[in-house]
Parts: structure tokens; C-alpha cells; sequence
């Protein structure tokens, strides 16, 4: 499958002249009069890595350009933080500059401003026979799926099929995707900082006074966050089953999600601010790669198998060494989820 590649010079100026020329000539189902919904990531609280609003606003640009009537998205997350509810992640996106007066569009809470305006869609597959996600998926005329090539602690990089299936999910799919993993502390490397319990929203860690923090696995919910924002990389994974389930159920919401827009739907990778880590965890996190470009293709695995390629195998494993990341390219096949 074609995939349209626009580099940049390494600079934001250069950036946003590459995303626009891409735009320029990028096929696309939209009309006059229809609405579009641009789905991206407008980074957490206190996070240094997300995209900044410049290149939402590009987007934007374009789609009024054709007559188009956008608005830009997102959902609300599991963990504590400035996403869980949707007043707090509007308040979020505006701190990180995605305000409508800037980006000439609304903001929009997918799921609802209470997590509630859901629907459930036919899957069919191993993990799940229905999946729960925003119910703009029949809502809305178009889409315009912005996403930010990066790493990630669970699943080794996230890309298009990471914004179809975490990005449009409810918070319930997120738990039902997240349910296998688990943190377990590594000996001797524990500080007793307490940030694991702090970050915690379900209530799952606790730590006594001169000891070390304790992890309620009945009550964990799943989400990671401990594990990431340690500060001594004294978390790791415990997966109840494996690593390859995670990504399986990754893929088959971004499946399900897909095989009801794609036809309505463009897809860009931005490949530049290349994190070790996803734009879900505050402060600052290490760039691995050079800034590529912008990416477009007509299928989600064909795209994010694009940007693997620019970034090369090796980048991706020494981020996350030891984590069979290569599964989410693997499953996708074996579902069929390929164009």
C-alpha cells in the first residue's frame, strides 16, 4: 500500500511546511458541509513530549479549506492525572495551548464530559466480541486520525493502531485492555519516594511508615501508571497472561473502531519528537530518534510498519528491551486487520 512521506529539516518551521505540503496533496472522502473529527493526543499535565497545537491547527486549516466543518477530540483516561474526568482534561488541553480560540475549531470529550456517551461495537475476535468506545464513531462524518509516533512501557511503540483502539475507547475498554498488567517491585531498588502511591487512582498502593510500598493487585486496575512515573524504575510489569495479550487487544479494538470509519477516514503519523515513552506520563522524556517527517497511508498497520522502518527495529527494542513488540504487526495479520 502507498505511503506518503513529507520530511522536515529537523525544525518546527520546517515541521509544519512538511505536514502542510503532505496535506496539500493527500487524498480524502470529505465534502463541504460535513463534520470532521481530528483525533490526536493533546498531551498530559506537565508532559514535555506531546505534539504542539501548530500542527492540530495546520490540520484545521486544511479541513476548512474544503468546506469541512472540524473539530478536535479526544477521550478520558484511567489514571490520575489531568485526563480522568473531562472538565479536567479541556483545562489540560488549554494549558498545552489547544484552546479554540487558537486552533479555530472545538475541543471535544469523545466519551462524554462523565465517560458515559459510549456505544458498543461488533468485534468478533479472540479477546473481545464487543468493544466500548466513543459513540462519534456514528455520530460523525469524517475523520482525521492525527497520531504521534512514539514508544511505549506495554506495548513498545504507539502509533495509528494505538490512537484507533486506547484513543477512541471508553474507560471501561481501556481497564478490559489493560486488564493483564500488573506492577511487582524489584528488590533493593525502592527509595520509599511514595510516588507510586500518590499516582495511584484506584487506591491500590499503599506503603507503612519504613517500609516498602505494597500493591493490592485485586484493586489494581491496571493502567501502568506507577510503573511509568517511578522515578528509580523500581516497577515492572507483572503480566498476568503475556505482553502479546496486551497488544492482541490493542489491535482488535483499533480492528473494530476501523472497519466502521475507514472509509470516512485519513490517517497521519507525525514522526517527529520521537519519546521513549507515551504522551500520557508528566515531564520530560527521551527523544530516541531524529524528527522524520509526516507519514499518510490508507491502512493503520501498513503506516505504523512505515515509521518502524524509519526508526529502525533496534530503536524500538533498546527503548523497551525485552518486550515482544513486533506482536502488534503479527496479529494484525492474522486478523485480518491489514488495510
Amino acid at each position: 500500500m502507498e505511503i506518503r512521506f513529507s520530511g522536515t529539516d529537523g525544525t518546527q518551521t520546517g515541521a509544519i511546511a512538511a505536514l502542510e505540503a503532505l496535506l496539500v496533496k493527500l487524498p480524502h472522502p470529505f465534502t463541504a458541509g460535513e463534520t470532521v473529527g481530528i483525533k490526536l493526543h493533546w498531551g498530559e499535565r506537565g508532559n514535555e513530549s506531546f505534539l504542539e497545537p501548530v500542527y492540530a491547527r495546520a490540520i484545521v486549516n486544511w479541513l476548512s479549506s474544503l468546506g469541512a466543518k472540524p473539530f478536535i477530540f479526544d477521550t478520558t483516561v484511567l489514571y490520575s492525572g489531568g485526563r480522568r474526568l473531562g472538565k479536567d482534561s479541556l483545562e489540560t488541553a488549554a494549558r498545552n495551548g489547544y484552546t479554540a480560540d487558537f486552533l479555530g475549531c472545538p475541543l471535544v470529550i469523545a466519551d462524554g464530559m462523565d465517560g458515559r456517551d459510549v456505544i458498543d461495537l461488533p468485534a468478533g475476535y479472540k479477546h473481545f466480541q464487543t468493544v466500548q468506545v466513543t459513540s462519534l464513531v456514528h455520530k460523525t462524518q469524517g475523520f482525521f486520525i492525527f497520531s504521534h509516533f512514539k514508544g511505549h512501557l506495554a506495548s513498545g511503540y504507539g502509533g495509528a493502531i494505538k490512537n484507533l483502539s486506547m484513543g477512541f475507547a471508553s474507560r471501561a475498554q481501556k481497564q478490559r485492555m489493560h486488564a493483564d498488567v500488573r506492577p511487582t517491585l524489584i528488590p533493593g531498588k525502592c527509595v520509599r519516594c511514595g510516588v507510586c502511591v500518590e499516582v495511584c487512582p484506584s487506591g491500590a498502593a499503599g506503603m507503612l511508615p519504613d517500609q516498602d510500598p505494597q500493591y493490592d493487585l485485586k484493586r489494581c486496575i491496571g493502567c501502568a501508571q506507577c510503573i511509568a512515573a517511578c522515578p528509580e524504575t523500581a516497577l515492572k510489569i507483572m503480566w498476568n497472561s503475556s505482553p502479546e495479550a496486551f497488544q492482541e487487544k490493542l489491535v482488535e479494538t483499533a480492528a473494530a473502531v476501523w472497519r466502521h470509519i475507514r472509509k470516512k477516514s485519513v490517517l497521519v503519523n507525525a514522526l517527529i519528537k520521537v519519546s521513549a515513552e507515551c504522551d500520557c506520563l508528566p515531564g520530560k522524556t527521551e527523544i530516541i530518534a531524529p524528527d522524520f517527517g509526516f507519514l499518510s497511508g490508507a491502512s493503520p498497520l501498513a503506516l505504523d510498519e512505515a515509521c518502524v522502518k524509519f526508526l529502525g527495529d533496534d530503536t524500538i527494542t533498546a527503548a523497551h528491551p525485552g518486550l515482544p513488540w513486533q506482536r502488534q504487526s503479527t496479529y494484525a495479520r492474522e486478523i485480518g486487520f491489514f488495510t
